[in-house]
């Protein structure tokens, strides 16, 4: 029995190796993502400096790398680091992510990807918890095997003290990946 699996690993090994249609490729990518939010002072109109109502609330830095399988799902292992400057929670999330080009065309791509990994805290105030996120977004093909990433994502962060114990919030963000 041993013999006869090593045969067969040995044959699909050679065959994938040989074979002129490659059936994946890996990759690298990273991002860096914004959240805009409400600003709490403003007030119509008055006049004193209370800044616009409209300001910037969370900054997310993302990298990761994967596998892209036949140019239509990839698999990645990502770690990042979040800020929210409303509540000052500093975050570093790691997670798996599944991505699924929806089209394809001429190397450029329109995607849905799911995440879902743990989210740690250093701070005493805050426990770590679970992270998960849902975006889509499109990679427009650059020069040789660089790509840009335009992406809008929902992430959910699961810290114990915010409402219903968790920080949602919904970034746009821009990157890059490598093939």
């Amino acid at each position: 029995m041993k013999r006869t699996l090593l045969s067969i690993l040995a044959l699909t090994v050679f065959q994938i190796t040989f074979s002129q249609e490659k059936l994946g490729r890996p990759f690298f990518t990273a991002d860096l993502n914004f959240t805009l939010g409400i600003n709490e002072d403003y007030e119509i109109g008055n006049d004193d400096d209370n800044g616009p109502l409209i300001v910037p609330s969370a900054f997310f830095f993302r990298v990761g790398f994967g596998y892209e399988f036949k140019k239509r799902v990839a698999v990645a292992l990502n770690g990042g680091y979040d800020f929210h400057f409303n509540y000052a929670v500093d975050a570093f999330p790691a997670y798996g992510s599944l991505r699924y080009n929806i089209t394809e065309k001429e190397n450029n791509n329109h995607f849905i990807e799911v995440r879902y990994g743990k989210m740690w805290t250093p701070s005493s105030k805050y426990s770590d918890g679970n992270y998960y996120g849902l975006g889509v977004g499109v990679q427009v093909a650059g020069g040789k095997r660089w790509n840009t990433v335009f992406r809008i994502d929902f992430h959910r962060k699961g810290i114990y003290g915010f409402k219903n114990n968790r920080l949602d919030s919904v970034s746009f963000g821009f990157g890059f990946s490598f093939f």
